[in-house]
């Protein structure tokens, strides 16, 4: 497909107005807490949209657009199980810690709470996964540029990463969420259209259904039996393996979407941030599972098992001049919130949690400024080569949920324990994190050697993620219980007692985070009975 000139200068706008938005912001950098941590200044609304647009890199729309195509309506488990709850944990619940503690990053507070040993491996352990997680928004995206418009796999790669790296370099952390912000919007207008068109054009939601069998139709209703559903995985898996293990390791550990609501004003803004991003994302679907549905309906013999290509076929499908320059910028958009994300939390954790801790300590602020930046040309480097990883796998959600199995599963026992249990000491969260990542690789490589047999790579991955929750669990207690319970000043703080937290609260009960996150579930319940 050949391009206009219209489009061509959609693209070329939104690419110079990403770098316009980081040369404006570069003024607020002063110091490296401005540059790695938006000096806590940003407020409600945008932390609310840039966390949202955080999970929205290329992995999110190309992944669940081929879930869609590939699984049906299974995939708005995704969202109504696997996110929601989740979310409304982090915010009522985990958020206090992180905020009130003055904790620089996610690994710091095992620093705190437990050892050096605890904070090194989660430190490493996130950064690996950071990369490999920004390799595939740049995989995804030079996968569409390739199929719509024939455009060199490496240079597609280089160039959007050239522009992810100047608008970070410029403006840092507040960059990155203020150009979230505009990328959120530009999907948004993006992609549905993407989805009114497949659903006029396939007759609506009853002319789906005419399509489609009825198993691609139902969240709920196929999960009995691992044998009635495209996942191959049944409600077990589903509700224990994605819905608590995954979908809370993911939403409350991982650093790339609690940056964002650190960020906030202060912590009332900041427990209610991952709030004022369910909303939205309850209804996500709409953008993603829908498109899929059409193109299983309708364009299988195009796909050719190839899921991937899922949404480039869409958009070459439905889009002329002009609209399809704005379905590219609005890719491009994604890809680049993706990357992004995943950057500047692997460059806070790189320079606060490893080089600040036990490279270097004792420099100069400015000291720590300059390696910071010098990190994110460091981690968008590393990026590209992990981007060349994703070709072995033909859904890029099930190369995402086998790295979140290995390096975020094990992780959220450890958090669960530290915050919760003031038993749990330093040896046992270590050895139990090493329990666990060690029992998802092992779970991965029964697999593939044939010991272990799923329908589905995505029924593995759930059930990794459950291995390796349960031997960190397991490993966590039994070592904590042998060993001396941790001193006092390891607790103060850092272990949850109610009340703890309280500090300023609306005397309206619909205004506080707990009211809003009963009312966030209620309405996702509606969702799942509805969609039964």
């Amino acid at each position: 497909m050949k391009i206009g000139l219209l489009d061509e200068f959609i693209i070329g706008l939104y690419c110079l107005t990403v770098l316009i938005i980081g040369f404006l912001l570069r003024g607020r950098i002063r110091n490296s807490s401005d540059f790695l941590l938006s000096g806590r200044s940003i407020p409600l609304w945008m932390t609310g949209i840039a966390f949202m647009a955080a999970n929205l890199g290329s992995l999110e729309m190309m992944g669940m657009v081929a879930n869609g195509a590939k699984y049906g309506m299974l995939t708005n488990h995704f969202y109504w199980i696997g996110a929601i709850p989740a979310m409304v944990f982090l915010g009522v619940f985990m958020m206090p810690f992180y905020y009130q503690n003055r904790i620089r990053s996610v690994p710091e507070y095992l620093k705190f709470r437990f050892d050096n040993r605890t904070h090194v491996l989660n430190a490493i352990t996130f950064a690996v996964m950071t990369i490999l997680m920004s390799g595939i928004n740049m995989f995804a995206l030079a996968v569409v540029f390739r199929i719509m418009l024939g455009w060199p796999f490496h240079f597609s790669v280089w160039i959007s990463a050239g522009v992810v790296v100047g608008y970070t370099l410029l403006g840092g952390l507040s960059s990155s969420i203020y150009n979230e912000v505009l990328q959120f919007f530009l999907i948004i207008a993006g992609f549905l259209p993407l989805s009114l068109k497949a659903l006029g054009a396939a007759g609506g939601w009853q002319g789906l259904k005419a399509k489609l069998p009825d198993a691609m139709l139902h969240t709920w209703a196929h999960m009995g039996s691992a044998a009635d559903n495209a996942f191959g995985a049944s409600w077990f898996a589903v509700v224990f393996g994605l819905g608590f293990v995954m979908s809370f390791a993911y939403w409350c550990t991982d650093f790339l979407l609690v940056q964002r609501a650190m960020a906030a004003r202060n912590l009332q803004a900041a427990r209610r941030t991952p709030l004022v991003a369910a909303i939205p994302k309850m209804f996500f679907p709409l953008l993603v599972t829908v498109p899929g549905l059409y193109a299983a309906a309708t364009l299988t013999g195009s796909l050719k098992g190839d899921y991937n290509a899922t949404l480039p076929l869409l958009l070459t499908h439905f889009y002329g001049p002009g609209l399809l320059g704005l379905g590219l910028t609005a890719l491009l958009a994604s890809f680049m919130s993706g990357m992004a994300g995943n950057i500047t939390a692997f460059n806070t954790v790189c320079t606060y949690d490893l080089y600040q801790n036990y490279f270097a300590p004792g420099r100069t602020d400015h000291h720590y400024l300059w390696v910071a930046r010098a990190l994110i040309v460091v981690g968008s480097g590393l990026s590209v080569m992990t981007a060349y990883i994703v070709l072995s796998f033909d859904n890029l959600m099930d190369y995402m949920q086998l790295i979140a199995s290995f390096f975020i599963s094990p992780l959220f026992a450890t958090f669960l324990l530290g915050m919760f249990w003031r038993r749990c000491n330093a040896s046992g969260a270590f050895y139990g994190m090493l329990a666990g990542i060690s029992g998802s690789m092992l779970h991965y490589i029964a697999y593939h050697l044939g010991f272990l047999h799923y329908r589905t790579q995505m029924a593995a991955d759930f059930y990794g993620a459950i291995c390796g929750w349960t031997a960190a669990m397991l490993v966590t207690v039994l070592v904590s219980l042998a060993t001396a319970p941790p001193p006092e000043s390891r607790l103060r703080g850092l272990v949850y007692q109610r009340g703890q937290f309280a500090g300023p609260n609306s005397s309206r009960l619909y205004a506080r985070p707990g009211f809003q996150g009963i009312c966030i579930l209620a309405a996702v319940i509606v969702l799942n009975i509805l969609f039964w």
